[in-house]
């Protein structure tokens, strides 16, 4: 690969993930929040290695012209006398014979690697949604044998992964009755009169993503990807506090919400207002 492509390639790369890191927050729909500081490092190196790089190779220019008009300077003066061609003129000497004569090529395929470069500045990946949460699994969540009694308030703020633990593990059985509020986004589920309420969590980004998902049953499906705020009552089924019992809400209302700013997290619904 050639040098220019090279250098090219280092400070696209690195104003990429400055523009997604530090100038932005486009990086927090892939990483976690943690991350976002190690990005923003990561844009400084890579943006100064190529303009060091740069700054190199015209170095190496401007010596590489200054030195052949002294070796010029010095043949005029040393062989003026005589005509006819020098016994070794016209071959090369040493390994620098080539040097600022570069005649390999650059495979066309390399030029693909300016792309993800490119994506980085002027089109950014959405963040992880229903697509993601319909092709995999509602997330295992872990075993529990003690549950604190739950708060009075109503609807009560709960997490889809709480929900799931006091649906299917709590013996006591302290969610049947009680009126929950819920918030994540929208995945349509295949036959229609329901759809999921889905939490995407991930660890360290993307790759790693894992879904906690709660059935809703209501009245119309919200556009898939769509935050909505969900408040309603466990879905009777099985028996509560067993693996039986669905992990199901009988929606009573849905509010549309924004993105929350954790959204790569389970946690409670923001406060309506």
């Amino acid at each position: 690969m050639r040098r220019p492509l090279q250098v090219t390639l280092l400070v696209l790369c690195g104003l990429g993930l400055l523009h997604a890191s530090l100038f932005t927050d486009l990086c927090l729909r892939y990483v976690k929040p943690g991350m976002r500081p190690l990005l923003v490092v990561s844009g400084l190196v890579l943006l100064v290695l190529g303009i060091a790089e740069a700054a190199t190779r015209e170095g190496r220019k401007g010596h590489g012209r200054h030195g052949g008009q002294a070796h010029g300077g010095q043949a005029h003066g040393g062989h003026a006398h005589g005509s006819g061609p020098h016994p070794e003129a016209g071959q090369h000497h040493g390994p620098d014979a080539h040097a600022g004569h570069d005649h390999s090529a650059v495979p066309r395929v390399a030029w693909l690697l300016l792309l993800p470069a490119l994506s980085l500045l002027f089109y950014a990946p959405p963040a992880l949604g229903a697509y993601t949460a319909s092709r995999q699994p509602a997330k295992v969540v872990a075993e529990q044998d003690d549950f604190d009694p739950l708060p009075k308030t109503s609807p009560l703020p709960i997490t889809l992964t709480d929900f799931t633990t006091r649906v299917q593990q709590d013996r006591t059985l302290a969610i049947k009755g009680r009126t929950v509020q819920m918030s994540g986004l929208v995945t349509p589920v295949a036959g229609g009169g329901s759809w999921d309420l889905t939490r995407i969590i991930i660890s360290c980004c993307a790759a790693d993503a894992q879904s906690v998902k709660v059935r809703i049953y209501s009245d119309s499906i919200p556009p898939a990807n769509t935050w909505v705020s969900v408040t309603g009552n466990w879905h009777p089924g099985g028996k509560l506090g067993t693996k039986s019992a669905p992990v199901a809400l009988d929606a009573r209302t849905t509010k549309k919400i924004q993105r929350p700013s954790n959204g790569y997290q389970d946690a409670l619904p923001f406060p309506s207002g």
